[in-house]
């Protein structure tokens, strides 16, 4: 018999909240919550800590309901260039370990472990050097592939580390709403349950044509979710036809400066990994889903390349009017930058080289430093 493959998916525990009280100790063990603006009672909620969650508050939520639910509540405006910097500390730390790595979103992260015999001791390893590190929690999944990982990341939740193997599949898959399984929102659910299927073993049991049937391609992309072996195929910084960033918000919202601050976040995280890489981009693609509709994308070309991430955003900012009356509530959404080329012409104008000083300072601060305490002023006004 075969040896089993596995990845391994490192889903990070309230990430921001994490990080805001591993920063300030008189945060830790508070209910606390991370809000997209400065005003407290007129902000939505970003992220919560465990201990807010525990009086049933959650991303998405409006502020005001969530004081409602705990008076006593802590409170925190978003800093998302703390965030990419804890993000992108957390991924030089992974990939030390040797294996392919997938950069999955800013709180997530994946390994092709192979045919390592012991993957669990090799999380719980990487989950202990994580934790001392940067002093935030995580859970880590193991499976055979990255959905299954990621499902198994999600079971035991907070600094859990589930392993999904032959030994175990069916039970687990038995026990879990079908639901969980990434990829299957609200409307697909609501298809599933009318088919009979309810757990992931149900769905596991369905033969690849039936789902194909009612699912077309998706049909096939659940089938394999649950059937599948995986190699994470990463692309170096020369074969890379692309960079992006998305994230899965716990909740949909609505609220449009929560959601042109995801935008800015995610607009700097490309543009960070661009200059790491000399890379400059002529094309921004944005993307947004919402829970009861298909995903929405648009994208253009400029003439003029980049990988500033105030340019990045402000270009994902044209275009994103274009596609956001098709889904009124916003659950996924993503940036990435395509036509990519070495960044190896010099700015030809004053303003452009003042620009691109400017930037260069504030990456060798940060990288120096750590503490990502100088980020662009638009950040801030996102949050207005």
């Amino acid at each position: 018999m075969l040896p089993e493959k596995f990845i391994i998916h490192i889903d990070m525990d309230a990430f921001f909240a994490s990080i805001e009280q591993a920063i300030n100790p008189r945060l830790k063990n508070k209910p606390l919550i991370v809000g997209s603006r400065n005003n407290k009672l007129r902000t939505v909620v970003c992220a919560a800590s465990y201990e807010a969650k525990h009086y049933g508050i959650h991303s998405g939520m409006s502020s005001q309901d969530a004081f409602k639910l705990c008076p006593n509540l802590e409170f925190v405006p978003a800093d998302q260039s703390k965030y990419i910097w804890t993000s992108e500390e957390i991924l030089k730390l992974v990939k030390t370990y040797g294996y392919e790595t997938l950069y999955a979103s800013i709180d997530e992260f994946q390994l092709d472990v192979k045919n390592t015999p012991n993957p669990k001791i090799l999380a719980e390893i990487i989950q202990k050097q994580i934790r001392e590190t940067f002093h935030i929690g995580l859970s880590i999944g193991i499976s055979k592939n990255r959905i299954l990982s990621k499902l198994a990341s999600k079971l035991d939740k907070p600094n859990g580390i589930p392993l999904i193997d032959e030994n175990n599949l069916i039970e687990t898959l038995q026990k879990t709403p079908v639901e969980k399984l990434c990829g299957v929102g609200p409307k697909t659910q609501i298809i599933l349950h009318k088919l009979g299927i309810n757990s992931c073993l149900d769905l596991y049991q369905k033969p690849d044509k039936f789902l194909e049937q009612f699912f077309g391609k998706n049909g096939n992309y659940l089938y394999v979710s649950l059937h599948g072996d995986e190699n994470l195929e990463i692309e170096t910084a020369s074969q890379a036809k692309s960079i992006g960033h998305s994230y899965t918000l716990n909740k949909a919202t609505r609220n449009p400066g929560f959601i042109k601050a995801w935008f800015r976040l995610l607009a700097e995280a490309v543009g960070s990994r661009l200059r790491q890489n000399n890379l400059v981009a002529h094309t921004i693609h944005i993307y947004i889903g919402g829970e009861q509709m298909a995903n929405f994308s648009i994208q253009k070309t400029y003439k003029e390349a980049t990988c500033d991430g105030y340019d990045i955003y402000l270009r994902a900012l044209k275009i994103y009017p274009e596609i956001a009356q098709k889904t009124p509530q916003i659950r996924a959404l993503g940036l990435t930058c395509s036509s990519l080329a070495q960044n190896n012409y010099p700015p030809l104008f004053e303003k452009q080289k003042r620009g691109e000083a400017l930037t260069k300072t504030l990456d060798k601060i940060n990288a120096k430093f750590g503490s990502n305490t100088i980020y662009p002023a638009v950040i801030t006004l996102t949050k207005e």
